[in-house]
């Protein structure tokens, strides 16, 4: 099963002998990192523990803005425990300035603060989990089809004030397209309306990486089912602060924000 299951490891691997750990991923800002270590083995980042599977998989990641130096260590059973320093390529990311929007349109009203208060609780709650299971480790698909129209780390300053940058991958697509499971997990998140994102759900994929869906239409799951890659979930919509119908797919570990791009075959942007 792991030879169909599991991504191939073509990426870096860490030391020269048999206690050696690989890891798979581009090494840059935004990046999710999937590694293999022998079975029964500790391993760290920057000194914390992260979880390690009882088949040796673990996975971190680096949010848009992450230091470019980091260390990693690992401890194989009854071996020394070795490290490496980790060198992290910077990204350069678009930022576009607007001016002479209304006011409304750049500071929500008092009126929605506490519905957008609600909407954050929801979410955090849902991306809390840290399941053992170790879906992250599949080769991600696309979750739906259409030209990317939105990509990780841009920004705009609206009125001269610097607004959060977008973590997500946009596909732009007419209501009611499909969006299918990028990987297989867990529904923690289903909500239909919330203020920013309107539609929104979330898969767990295990160890703190999950997948996050905004402005969908419709839904096809509910929370705690199980999914498999590819399967339908959702319907791509114009739900929330859009301008017009896409799918906004963000990715997370942990409290990390990863760019999803650099998990899926690139496409072309619009």
């Amino acid at each position: 099963m792991l030879k169909t299951l599991f991504c191939c490891f073509l990426g870096l691997i860490l030391s020269v002998h048999a206690f050696a750990i690989e890891l798979q991923g581009e090494l840059s800002q935004g990046a999710l990192i999937r590694g293999k270590a022998p079975v029964g083995s500790q391993v760290w980042l920057d000194g914390k523990s992260l979880a390690v599977s009882e088949q040796g998989y673990f996975v971190f990641g680096f949010g848009r803005d992450a230091a470019l130096e980091h260390e990693l260590s690992w401890q194989a059973p009854e071996q020394p425990k070795q490290q490496q320093d980790i060198i992290l390529k910077k990204r350069e990311y678009d930022v576009q300035r607007i001016e002479g929007l209304p006011p409304k349109m750049v500071t929500p009203p008092e009126d929605v603060l506490a519905r957008i208060r609600l909407d954050n609780q929801q979410v955090a709650k849902a991306r809390a989990l840290r399941d053992s299971r170790i879906d992250f480790m599949q080769s991600f698909i696309w979750p739906a089809e259409g030209p990317i129209s939105g990509v990780y780390g841009s920004q705009r300053v609206l009125n001269g004030q610097p607004k959060r940058p977008h973590f997500g991958l946009d596909v732009a697509a007419p209501t009611g397209t499909p969006v299918y499971a990028p990987a297989a997990g867990v529904v923690t998140l289903w909500v239909p309306d919330m203020y920013y994102s309107g539609g929104t759900m979330i898969i767990d994929h295990g160890h703190g990486v999950s997948s996050t869906f905004l402005h969908l239409h419709a839904g096809h799951v509910k929370v705690g089912e199980q999914v498999e890659q590819g399967q339908l979930v959702a319907e791509i919509g114009a739900t929330g602060r859009v301008t017009g119908a896409h799918l906004d797919w963000r990715m997370n570990w942990q409290n990390q924000r990863v760019d999803p791009a650099l998990l899926v075959p690139a496409r072309p942007s619009e």
